[in-house]
């Protein structure tokens, strides 16, 4: 099977995830169907139906997650250096607007746009790895072509 690229920090968001599912939603939700089943006929039971929807929904994230962690490989970004690749934070400069953004290219499991999580396999992450401080980058985006100028890497 493949193995599956994570930082640590990903890993373990993965992981308490995972142990919070277990240990909280899916007991609460084998209580919220106990309690549907007391009030009845359970063919017009919304609040039993409710239930066991998202009790299909935890185990299925359960399963997934599961699957995930048992593929991660985990890479220490601390160690790493150099031109941008898996782990490295990148402060760009948009050329258009003159914003600065910082993402980190991470594993497609982790990846979180809206916290500047970038998933390596996406079009700006493919535009960076390989580029160094000072570079400038073209993208092709489904909004357009983008212009950045990588102005920093770290890896922490």
């Amino acid at each position: 099977m493949e193995k599956i690229p994570m930082t640590r920090a990903g890993h373990h968001a993965l992981e308490n995830e995972l142990r919070d599912l277990k240990a909280n939603d899916r007991p609460a939700v084998i209580r919220q169907i106990a309690e549907a089943r007391e009030h009845g006929d359970l063919s017009e039971n919304a609040e039993y139906h409710a239930a066991r929807e998202k009790q299909s929904f935890i185990e299925g994230r359960i399963k997934e997650l599961e699957m995930i962690l048992s593929r991660a490989e985990v890479i220490d970004t601390s160690r790493l250096s150099g031109a941008v690749k898996f782990g490295a934070k990148v402060t760009l400069l948009d050329q258009d607007t003159d914003e600065e953004k910082t993402f980190q290219i991470v594993g497609e499991a982790e990846a979180d746009l809206e916290r500047g999580l970038l998933n390596m396999k996406s079009p700006l992450a493919r535009a960076l790895i390989g580029k160094e401080e000072g570079d400038s980058v073209e993208v092709v985006t489904p909004g357009g072509q983008k212009d950045y100028e990588i102005l920093s890497i770290r890896y922490e």
